[in-house]
């Protein structure tokens, strides 16, 4: 409601159509209702909401009058009618849960008008309940190289392991070992990528029979997993080169700078490894001349 009543002001405003006068003061009503809804008890909340759904309402009809006014005149603002269709798709949510009592449904929520990718995630970490994020799988070589990553826009881990490992090993045909999360396993990922790698070290989520605990107590299987926590020093080393706050807008951007800061991480790891063969090249040109 605010982006919707402050985009009608100020393209009245610059067309000189009368009616949005009172906007700045219908935008503070608007935030003082939702204010009192939010900060209501119980038994006042019903009420309140149906006080703050009909001043939504009146200005979103008002709003699609004034977009009639707008198109006979031949001034056209994409912005509107967005926002405007957003407005109303949550008015209708808010009355169907809050008033209702209809669980909304999970595909229907959208939890960011101006990024509309961005996903509400549940990963069960210790003191976050949730993340509004979109998520991004890397593959990250043992010498610190990403050699893969991919933006998951819908479903979850266990759907796009097997296809993410597949494309990679056919870019990098020597990959023959990876390590993963436990958020990756199903019984059918493990067997395919028993079947596609060498080595799968893919631990089991939940309760492990014998056969599973020889299968991680193996020591080739301790070795390898040994390695795995190297890729939180390297999903640290992508958020400083530029994931930790995305700032192009829309699907194009995030990819675009998703797959520039994997470039920038790679040239970053490429030049610490120069520059301790430098060093150590001095170090021993000392040494030599020291020993002369």
């Amino acid at each position: 409601m605010r982006c919707l009543l402050r985009t009608v002001h100020t393209t009245c405003h610059k067309h000189a159509i009368k009616g949005w006068r009172k906007s700045r003061d219908w935008n503070r009503r608007v935030r003082r209702f939702f204010n009192r809804v939010r900060t209501s008890r119980q038994r006042r909340k019903r009420t309140r909401v149906q006080e703050y759904l009909s001043l939504c309402r009146f200005l979103v009809e008002k709003v699609a009058c004034t977009q009639q006014v707008l198109k006979a005149c031949g001034i056209e603002n994409e912005q509107i009618p967005y926002y405007l269709r957003h407005a109303r798709r949550q008015i209708d949510q808010v009355d169907r849960r809050l008033i209702k009592g209809v669980v909304i449904p999970h595909d229907e929520k959208i939890f960011s008008i101006h990024e509309e990718h961005t996903r509400w995630i549940t990963k069960g970490k210790a003191g976050v309940i949730a993340e509004l994020r979109v998520p991004v799988c890397v593959l990250e070589d043992q010498y610190g190289f990403v050699l893969h990553h991919h933006i998951q826009w819908e479903g979850g881990d266990q759907d796009m392991i097997v296809q993410f490992l597949t494309e990679a090993k056919e870019r990098y045909p020597l990959l023959n070992s990876c390590s993963t999360d436990k958020g990756f396993y199903t019984p059918e990922n493990r067997n395919k990528l028993d079947w596609l790698l060498d080595l799968n070290l893919m631990p089991k989520k939940g309760r492990r029979n014998k056969e599973d605990l020889e299968r991680e107590t193996a020591e080739a299987f301790v070795e390898g997993r040994r390695q795995h926590a190297a890729i939180e020093s390297g999903i640290n080393n992508l958020q400083h080169r530029g994931l930790d706050l995305v700032r192009t807008h829309g699907p194009d951007g995030f990819a675009r700078t998703v797959a520039l800061v994997v470039v920038a991480t790679n040239v970053h790891r490429l030049g610490l490894i120069l520059k301790k063969q430098d060093e150590r090249r001095r170090r021993w040109h000392k040494a030599r001349d020291r020993a002369a």
